[in-house]
C-alpha cells in the first residue's frame, strides 16, 4: 500500500482573480507561506518517505518548509505541474467568463480543450504517471505531492472512479490536503480538502 497525500499549493496575490497556469514569477503571499507552515506542522507526525513538487514557484516555496520539517530533499517533478492553459494565461476570471470557450471547458473537461495549450486528459495522464512510477518506487511508503487544484482534482476523480466532468463537483482549496491510498486491489480517497487546523 502506498499513500499519497496530495497538497495545493498556498495562496499567492493573484489567486481568485486571475489565471495563471504555468507563467513563472508566481509566489506565495504572506498568506501563502503562512498557510505552507501550518501544513508542515499537520504533517510533521506522518511517516512520510518522500516530498515532490510541481516545477513551479508556488509550488516548490510550499513544499519547502513540509520537506524541512520532515528532514527530506524536495523532489521537482513535471508531472505535477499546473495545466498549459496556453492563450487564456494571465487573463483575469472576469475576461474569461464572456468566453464561449471557457464556459465549455468548464462545463465539459473530458472533451473541451484550451486554446494552444493542454486538454484535461493530458493532465490527468501527466499526474497519473508520476503516482504510478512513485507507487513502484515507494511500495508501503507515503509521499507527499504538492501541485495544483486541478492536477490533484484530476487525480482524485480517477481515484473516485468519476469522469472528468466531475472536477467542478468538489473543491480543492489552497494549501489544502487530500489523501489516496493505492492498493493492489485499487485506490481509494480518505481525505478530501482538509483545511480544518490550517
Amino acid at each position: 500500500m502506498t499513500a499519497f497525500l496530495l497538497v495545493r499549493h498556498g495562496a499567492h496575490g493573484r489567486l481568485g482573480r486571475h489565471l495563471d497556469g504555468r507563467r513563472p514569477g508566481v509566489h506565495l503571499s504572506d498568506e501563502g507561506g503562512a498557510q505552507a507552515e501550518r501544513v508542515a506542522e499537520r504533517l510533521a507526525g506522518e511517516a512520510v518517505t518522500a516530498v515532490h513538487s510541481s516545477p513551479l514557484e508556488r509550488a516548490r516555496e510550499t513544499a519547502a518548509p513540509i520537506a524541512a520539517t520532515l528532514g527530506l530533499p524536495v523532489t521537482v517533478d513535471p508531472g505535477l505541474l499546473e495545466i498549459d492553459f496556453g492563450e487564456w494565461s494571465g487573463r483575469s476570471f472576469d475576461e474569461l467568463a464572456l468566453l464561449d470557450a471557457w464556459r465549455r471547458w468548464n462545463a465539459a473537461r473530458s472533451t473541451a480543450r484550451t486554446p494552444a495549450g493542454d486538454t484535461m486528459r493530458a493532465a490527468q495522464a501527466r499526474i497519473l504517471d508520476s503516482i504510478d512510477a512513485l507507487r513502484l518506487a515507494h511500495p508501503d511508503g507515503t509521499v507527499v505531492l504538492v501541485s495544483h487544484a486541478d492536477p490533484i482534482k484530476a487525480a482524485l476523480v480517477y481515484a473516485l472512479g468519476l469522469s472528468l466532468d466531475g472536477l467542478p463537483r468538489f473543491e480543492v482549496a489552497p494549501a489544502s490536503l487530500s489523501r489516496v491510498v493505492i492498493e493492489p486491489w485499487g485506490s481509494r480517497v480518505t481525505l478530501l480538502n482538509e483545511t480544518s487546523g490550517l
